[in-house]
């Protein structure tokens, strides 16, 4: 019997999605406690932006390379290792993408080299930016939510780059809805577009983590925040000699 697409034989399996954690060790290890806390998944996805900004990029990428079932490429892990021209990134963002790539093992460069663009998992495309363009477009109006529509064939697409959760909900047209922490998006007919948030640099003017939770029996995906110990990352990243703007940042999440 088939209690949710995609997984043959299952009564429940629960997914942790997770989305631009950008070298902030401190905000992964804390979303992952509190996943275990929450009952545990079985499958973690992430959506890309493994380092980037952040003062662990080796670490992230141990950890994401170790536990997540599913990832894709962001577009920080391509600048991050010469695959993507930073001309397009903030002088800010560029400063942190170069520091990022000297940091890397060998191994890190592999894994992030090798990482698909977009993935397919039963109902669900995983992609970073858009599926119309999995690298850097942002999907930040419903007017682009429905441009995207024809992009991918699965009834829902999660998406990160934007580091603010919210759901798209198409039928003829798109309409938006920002998520909040405890929010639950029902899986019905209508196509959805899902961004969970950012687990290491949120944007939502909400520092705390940012993470979603999928459970194929009840065919709910439910948004999560949690407080981490950002003066801790503040403090690494200014010993590291990381942008002051960024390092602010985080407190705000902004």
């Amino acid at each position: 019997m088939w209690y949710a697409t995609g997984y043959s034989g299952v009564l429940s399996v629960k997914v942790a999605i997770l989305a631009d954690i950008h070298g902030n060790l401190t905000a992964l290890e804390t979303v992952l406690a509190d996943i275990g806390l929450k009952g545990g998944a079985d499958e973690l996805w992430c959506l890309g932006d493994i380092v980037g900004y952040g003062p662990d990029p080796h670490e992230c990428i141990e950890l994401i390379q170790r536990r997540c079932s599913l990832c894709i490429a962001g577009n920080h892990d391509w600048a991050a290792i010469g695959k993507m021209d930073t001309s397009q990134f903030n002088a800010l963002a560029a400063q942190a993408a170069q520091w990022t790539s000297q940091q890397l093992k060998a191994e890190d460069i592999y894994y992030l080299q090798n990482l698909p663009l977009t993935i397919e998992k039963g109902d669900f495309t995983l992609a970073h930016g858009s599926p119309r363009d999995p690298i850097w477009e942002y999907i930040l109006s419903t007017e682009e939510a429905e441009r995207n529509l024809k992009y991918f064939q699965t009834r829902y697409c999660l998406v990160g780059h934007s580091h603010f959760p919210v759901l798209f909900e198409c039928s003829q047209r798109c309409s938006a809805h920002p998520l909040a922490d405890g929010d639950v998006v029902q899986l019905r007919e209508e196509r959805l577009i899902i961004n969970p948030g950012g687990v290491g640099q949120p944007r939502d003017n909400n520092p705390r983590a940012a993470y979603a939770v999928y459970d194929t029996e009840s065919s709910e995906v439910v948004l999560h925040r949690v407080e981490y110990d950002v003066p801790a990352v503040q403090k690494r990243m200014l010993e590291i000699g990381l942008p002051h703007w960024l390092v602010s940042r985080l407190a705000y999440g902004q």
